[in-house]
């Protein structure tokens, strides 16, 4: 082993595993629920190599201790994942804490069991959004807690050679005798277009057409959309994302078994095969990473997973900083909701003027208005209560909605509810 020892949870097909693997960390283990997609990591993961004992995908629900439990693995070098989306994204109903699919809070509050030295959890854009500042600032707030300094990135697929529009939020957190060498990746620059990274694919079954077509898709793709079990087949997303597609010359309706033949004619264009959408996902063949499973499930997991030369990135970044290396420079955690840091320091009730006054010291400027419509959507993840004064509203914070290991949590019955269209 080189060290740098990785547990990764909703590891997915493997796009997180392969680009932290490229930067020189190796698996200790990688959970993950969905059994095609844990074949496909046992496949490439655990080749012909001198691994420790057993298998290091452990198949089932992450938050059960029955599938794996998280002291056994104090002291690893980085703990990463993909933890579900749906709570935090935009085309969905963005239910955070409140929605029993959230594992991202529970992710974090196992940094106290394992000790690892760094923390890399990526998710959607959705997550940036002002929507969630307060549950930002509470996962900043327990990190801190436990003596990691911790920030947040939305980087960009394209900016990492990745020939798509696919915006990823990343949390990266550090033991504080590490995190002064922590630096965010730098972009390498422009990504190439659709048709510059598929022409030879493309052409690989002798479809004369393809020269042409490459130089109509001359630019990169929109994102990939993996979609779940509780929707049918292979599809390159919702009419938006098609409409996108066609002007690239693809007939997003749907994914193709082969690459065209000789004298193949469209109306749209040729659709993408699961080879081609890997590509998009940055996928390159040299790395002879094999997906296991049926077309519809190779493209999700294709489609769900974590582009490899972005995690590559931040995986170098973080393999640099726990090897100490370049020039130390202090590093804070930044504050993401001023709000929500006044109510949990008091601990008690606050009054508006109060709240309004913290906020305008960290730069916002709010009003009353400005301030309900705050607390409003602090209390989709947090209890908030409020009583009216003689001049003016006081607020108190109470508990975290959010499913961080509770034995009574809804969670467990809504996972066991939903077990067979979970992906």
């Amino acid at each position: 082993m080189t060290g740098l020892e990785v547990v990764e949870i909703c590891a997915g097909a493997g796009g997180q595993a392969l680009g932290l693997e490229l930067a020189g960390f190796e698996h200790r283990l990688a959970v993950e629920l969905d059994d095609n997609a844990a074949n496909t990591l046992a496949e490439n993961l655990e080749g012909p190599r001198d691994l420790l004992p057993g298998s290091i995908v452990a198949r089932g629900d992450v938050a059960d201790p029955e599938v794996w439990k998280p002291s056994n693995y104090q002291g690893v070098a980085l703990l990463a994942g993909g933890v579900p989306c749906p709570p935090f994204s935009i085309a969905g109903k963005q239910l955070g804490a409140s929605d029993e699919r959230d594992l991202f809070a529970w992710a974090v509050e196992q940094v106290q069991f394992m000790e690892p030295k760094a923390l890399m959890l990526e998710n959607v854009r959705g997550l940036s959004m002002r929507r969630f500042a307060g549950y930002r600032q509470h996962v900043l707030d327990r990190l801190q807690e436990f003596g990691y300094v911790a920030e947040w990135r939305l980087l960009h697929a394209s900016e990492f050679g990745v020939p798509q529009l696919r915006p990823r939020f990343v949390l990266v957190a550090l033991q504080e005798e590490y995190a002064p060498y922590f630096d965010w990746p730098t972009p390498i620059g422009e990504a190439p277009t659709v048709g510059e990274t598929l022409v030879d694919l493309m052409a690989s079954r002798g479809w004369e057409g393809a020269e042409e077509w490459a130089k109509g898709a001359d630019e990169i793709a929109p994102t990939i959309v993996g979609g779940s079990k509780k929707h049918g087949g292979a599809d390159l997303g919702p009419t938006r994302a098609k409409s996108a597609w066609a002007k690239l010359g693809v007939d997003a309706l749907g994914v193709a078994n082969d690459a065209p033949l000789p004298g193949a004619t469209f109306e749209v264009g040729p659709k993408l095969t699961c080879e081609m959408v890997a590509r998009i996902q940055g996928w390159k063949d040299e790395w002879g990473w094999k997906f296991l499973g049926r077309k519809t499930s190779v493209y999700r997991q294709i489609g769900n997973a974590f582009p490899p030369p972005v995690a590559r990135a931040v995986g170098d970044s973080i393999a640099s900083a726990l090897a100490k290396k370049g020039k130390p420079r202090a590093r804070i955690s930044p504050e993401e909701d001023p709000i929500y840091r006044e109510l949990r320091r008091a601990g008690d009730f606050v009054t508006a003027n109060r709240l309004i006054s913290a906020a305008r010291k960290a730069g916002l400027d709010l009003d009353d208005a400005a301030l309900e419509h705050r607390i409003t959507l602090l209390g989709s993840d947090f209890e908030i209560e409020s009583v009216d004064g003689a001049s003016t509203v006081s607020y108190r914070l109470g508990q975290f909605k959010a499913f961080t290991g509770q034995a009574n949590h809804d969670r467990h019955d809504q996972f066991l509810k939903h077990r067979a269209r979970i992906s």
